[in-house]
């Protein structure tokens, strides 16, 4: 299972991602709001662990943000404030539970558990986003009765980006969440997968189309 953690103290971040990975989750850590947007949209995440005093964008404001681009992945605000009405605007604002600092290891992954569990099976099978079909085991992408099998590198895009159908993601972002973040992948390398795919898709008959928002990054438009 895979968690982004948006918190802007490292020492904490590093703190959250050790006892996950200790419990068996991959982890991504990032330290403002506008980073956690960018990450959350790529429809990567099972869990987003987020924290509500963040730089560039508030915990609030991120959980808007990616309900708002249709992304569901369940969200668990960290906030150090106790306030009823802070609950309130967390939980108004998209997000699933919430929990005040300090907590426990216990507490969190109780926490996670129960996000979990409220998900039914968090890590679906398929991404279906118009009338596309993308199985995540098979790495097949379906059409109707055409299905094609995509590389390694096409899936991980079709997976970004048909798991937010309708979000603009960066190429920065697309490569971070598909090539890693410490890989020397450049724009060259996302312009030419975004072409392999769109022929892909053309191939399956789609009507789906993978825009290109000049100088901003791509968006899957259900029915172009």
């Amino acid at each position: 299972m895979r968690v982004l953690v948006v918190e802007d103290d490292v020492r904490l971040a590093e703190a959250l991602s050790r006892i996950l990975e200790d419990n068996g989750y991959t982890v991504d850590a990032v330290h403002d709001g506008q980073t956690g947007i960018d990450y959350g949209s790529s429809g990567a995440y099972d869990v987003i662990i987020l924290d509500v005093m963040l730089p560039k964008a508030d915990g609030f404001t991120v959980a808007q943000s990616l309900r708002r681009a249709h992304v569901s992945t369940p969200i668990l605000l960290l906030t150090a404030r106790d306030a009823t009405t802070d609950k309130i605007t967390g939980l108004d604002s998209g997000a699933d539970d919430y929990m005040t600092k300090p907590f426990s290891p216990a507490e969190l992954m109780a926490h996670l558990r129960a996000l979990t569990r409220r998900q039914g099976d968090v890590v679906f099978e398929t991404i279906t986003a118009g009338d596309l079909t993308l199985n995540l085991e098979s790495l097949d992408l379906t059409c109707g009765d055409e299905t094609i099998r995509l590389s390694q590198k096409e899936f991980a895009i079709a997976r970004i980006l048909l798991g937010s159908p309708g979000a603009v993601i960066s190429k920065d972002a697309l490569i971070d969440r598909a090539w890693g973040p410490a890989s020397s992948a450049s724009d060259n390398n996302v312009e030419a997968y975004i072409s392999f795919l769109r022929k892909k898709m053309a191939h399956v008959g789609s009507k789906g189309k993978i825009e290109t928002i000049r100088s901003v990054g791509y968006r899957f438009a259900e029915d172009a």
